[in-house]
């Protein structure tokens, strides 16, 4: 599963969720893309799930990418402790996804293969998604 190797904090505050993606909301490396359209948190274990399912159903026909990464740590206080005595351990880690950014792409497949793809990743997801396509440079 994806983690960070190195963080500067160990421990980071919740934050918000508010508000579009501003990057990362366009299709740039392959063809088609898994865009999110509601704001969520995102865990290691649902990423690598989402990819599982992504690379099952592609097999050898194409490339994939995946365009966010994990890199807050969510913590949580062990079972049957009181209140208070500061805040939990390191136990999980989250990429934060506002709606519209971008979550995998895939490159040299048909656009069925793609959509199937991504419809059976996106079971996998706590957030809602759909299909983005890449838009052509208009010069």
């Amino acid at each position: 599963m994806l983690e960070p190797r190195k963080v500067k904090w160990r421990k980071v505050h919740r934050g918000n969720r508010r508000g579009l993606a501003q990057r990362g909301s366009h299709v740039a490396f392959g063809n088609y893309g898994l865009k999110a359209l509601e704001p969520g948190w995102i865990t290691a274990r649902q990423l690598e799930a989402a990819r599982v399912a992504i690379v099952r159903k592609i097999r050898k026909h194409g490339r994939m990418w995946i365009r966010i990464f994990p890199d807050k740590s969510v913590t949580q206080k062990p079972l049957e402790v009181r209140m208070g005595k500061g805040k939990g351990a390191p136990d999980h880690w989250v990429a934060v996804v506002k709606p519209g950014r971008i979550l995998f792409e895939v490159g040299g497949v048909d656009k069925e293969l793609a959509a199937e793809a991504f419809r059976l990743a996106g079971f996998k997801l706590p957030v809602k998604t759909r299909l983005a396509e890449r838009r052509e440079a208009t010069t």
